[in-house]
This record gives C-alpha cells, structure tokens and sequence, in this order.
C-alpha cells in the first residue's frame, strides 16, 4: 500500500464548497484534498443548469485551478486511525494511506429519503450534476412521449416534494423550460401540463421572511403551481403520486428534494455525532475530543456565538464563512467563528426572483437581478464568471436548447 503525507501537513476530506475554500483560503501554506471529483460544484446555479440556461460545465470549478497550491487525490476514505494521524483512502490508483499533522472533515451531506413506497425505485434526486442532467433529459423525453400520446395526463405531470431552495427554483426553472419548449411542440400547446410542489412545512422557503415566501407562492400559484403545505408524499408507483391529503397526481416524474443528511461515513470514522448524525465541533470548528482535527460545511453541528444557540443552516454562504475561518486557525490565528447572513436570494424562473439584503426585501425582476450578482460574485475564478454572464447573455437573444442528451456516459461498445 502507498504511503504519503498530505502537503503542507493538513489533509482535507472532501472537495465540495467547505472543503476547497478551507484549501483556496490556506494559499501558499497548501493542502492535499481527497474528493472523489476534480470539481467543486456550485449548487446554487444548479437550477439553471438543470433548465439549460447554463452550460452545464459552468457550474463547476475545476480544484486544480481553484486551489493551485494544493494536491488533489481524486478518491474516498475508508478509515481513519486518529492516534496514527492516518487516514486510509481508496485512489484511483489503488489504496493509500495519508500522513496528517491536520485533519479537515468537509464530506458534505447527501439525499435524505424516506421510506416512501416507491420512492427509491420511479424518483429523482436533486443534489448533483448528475441529478441535473438527468432531469433535464426527462423533461423532454416527457414532452416527445406526450407528443405521441397527448391524451395521457401523466406524461406532463410534474410532482417536487420539498419545498425549500432547492425544490422551488428547481421547478421554476424547468417549469419555465417547459412552456418555452411548446413551441416546437404545436400539438401540445393546448395539452394541460401538472406541476405540484409538495412539503410538510406549514409554508414554503421557509427559511426567508414571511412576505418574501408568500409573493413566491403567489407567483408559481399564478403559474398554475398547485401548492401543497402541511403535506407528504405517501406512495409514488411511477405514473401516479399519492399524497397525505388524499390527493392522486398523475404524473411520471417525481423530484425528491426534501431534505439532506449528513454524510454515511462520517460514523464509520469514529467521530463524535449528534442525534442528527453531524459531526460535533467547538466554537473553532475543532471536533470534541480531537485535539487535530476539524470539521465544517453540511457535515458538522456547527456553533455560531452570533446565533447562540443555534447551529449554521446547510447554505453555501455559511459554508465560505466557517471555511474563511477554519482557514485562519489552522494557519495559527485561531478565533471563534462567528456569522450573521447578510441576506438570502432565490430566483423563480426567468426574469423572477426573491431577496433579502439588509435593510431591504425584493421581488420580481430586481430580486431575480440580485440573486443573480450574488451568485456571480460569490462563483470562484474570473474565467467562470465570464462563462456564466455569456451564457445567460446568449440566453437573451437565442431560444431555450431541446436537446436530450441521456446517452450521456453511457457510450455504446465498439461493434454494437
């Protein structure tokens, strides 16, 4: 087995948003990642890149250009003997084990699902590209079959349950992707389409102010967004939901984003969890009980003295603020972390958005605009930036792609 030691002397499990901007933001010091991608994925412009108004490619930040100074081992974890300061990986170059003077955990979380009948066989996540993509090719697939069969309700039924950011710009986008794409569909133009968001919360995005949330549900309401709060998915068998509240939709795409849980392996690491299986950490982002070694981002039960009381909500903003100051104390210049949001952004489609910045709460046309300059500031590296603005520039003058690229990964054998 190969031996190595992690450059600079602090290992970084994880290359998602926490863990490569605690590598960006320790520089020249350097780093080594382990991540089982080369990229890091920007989620909050996943919506678009689902709906095709970004490429796909430019909601990505390739590590190695991200993080110069440190090394990437594309690869997972397997272990970790803490004594030792060893962590045992599985590289796609065969097993290694890595020395550490410092260890940061930041493997992010991953889909929480329920034990709903059906789910795990006819659902779709949205978490990751992947995820994206593949919406996006159902989408379309869904529109070629009901051009073909125009009179069954379920090929242009659309189900998300969860109605958090994820959920509602999710299906705001493709919502919009939809309707745009009727044009080069003239015998479904007066075919009804179902859209149906699902949660059990008492609102949706509830996470933002009061009014800001009621004006998104007015919107998608206006959309002809059927809203279902206090609700569960109670059973989904590919071609007809089931609801808690009696309701049957038909439909042959379900979108599951309700919720995340924190990363599996994290237990099996040995690390301190709390009832919701995140790791638990002090005021410094240190693990309790280990004297070298931290964790941040969705996989932590992070403490903000600015929040007492609280832990840090699973948002990318709170991730670059811990990873900022992670970064300090590993480089010696240890302090408490501490955070309050400056606001919070949301976009609902085309030319449609929600924002909360201080002092201020917007919606319609100058929300979306906001939310978009967040998230282009807020996107590592200049030449992702100028990709992304001649993407959504392009958006402007040329119609919406009906490309379905579900081939994708999947190339046929040489002779077939």
């Amino acid at each position: 087995m190969e031996r190595r030691e992690a450059r600079g002397g602090t290992l970084i499990l994880g290359g998602g948003f926490a863990g490569s901007y605690v590598a960006r933001n320790l520089k020249r010091r350097g780093a080594t990642i382990l991540s089982p991608e080369n990229f890091m994925l920007y989620t909050p412009l996943l919506p678009e890149a689902s709906a095709g108004t970004l490429e796909p490619r430019h909601v990505v930040v390739p590590l190695r250009q991200m993080c110069p100074h440190a090394e990437l081992l594309l690869g997972r974890a397997t272990a970790l003997d803490a004594d030792r300061r060893v962590v045992a990986a599985e590289t796609l170059a065969g097993p290694a084990e890595i020395v550490y003077e410092r260890l940061v955990v930041a493997l992010g979380a991953v889909t929480r699902v329920l034990p709903v009948p059906g789910l795990a066989d006819h659902g779709i996540g949205f978490k990751d590209l992947a995820d994206a993509i593949a919406l996006r090719n159902r989408l379309i697939q869904q529109l070629e079959r009901a051009s073909i069969h125009p009179e069954d309700p379920a090929e242009l039924g659309f189900v998300f349950v969860g109605a958090g950011y994820a959920g509602v710009e999710a299906l705001a986008e493709l919502n919009d992707l939809a309707h745009a794409a009727l044009r080069f569909y003239p015998n479904l133009l007066d075919a009804p389409q179902r859209w149906v968001l699902v949660d059990a919360a008492s609102k949706i995005l509830p996470e933002i102010p009061r009014r800001l949330g009621e004006y998104a549900a007015r919107h998608l309401k206006r959309r002809g967004v059927e809203i279902h709060v206090g609700t569960t998915l109670e059973s989904y068998d590919g071609s007809e939901a089931m609801l808690s509240d009696g309701t049957r939709v038909p439909a042959r795409t379900l979108v599951w984003s309700a919720g995340v849980r924190a990363h599996p392996l994290l237990g099996e690491l040995g690390l301190p969890l709390d009832e919701r299986e995140r790791v638990l950490v002090d005021e410094t982002l240190r693990v309790l009980g280990r004297k070298n070694v931290w964790a941040l981002g969705d996989c932590a039960a992070v403490p903000n003295f600015k929040t007492p009381g609280a832990t840090d909500p699973p948002t990318c903003q709170h991730s670059l603020r811990q990873a900022r100051r992670l970064a300090k104390n590993l480089a010696g210049s240890s302090g408490p972390y501490g955070y309050r949001m400056l606001g919070q952004v949301a976009t609902l489609g085309y030319h449609k958005g929600i924002a909360e910045i201080p002092g201020m709460r917007l919606h319609g046309f100058l929300g979306w605009w906001i939310a978009r300059t967040y998230h282009l500031y807020q996107l590592p590296l200049v030449s992702r930036k100028l990709r992304v603005v001649l993407d959504w520039t392009v958006g402007l003058f040329f119609r919406r792609d009906i490309v379905e690229l579900s081939v994708l990964g999947h190339p046929k054998r040489l002779g077939e």
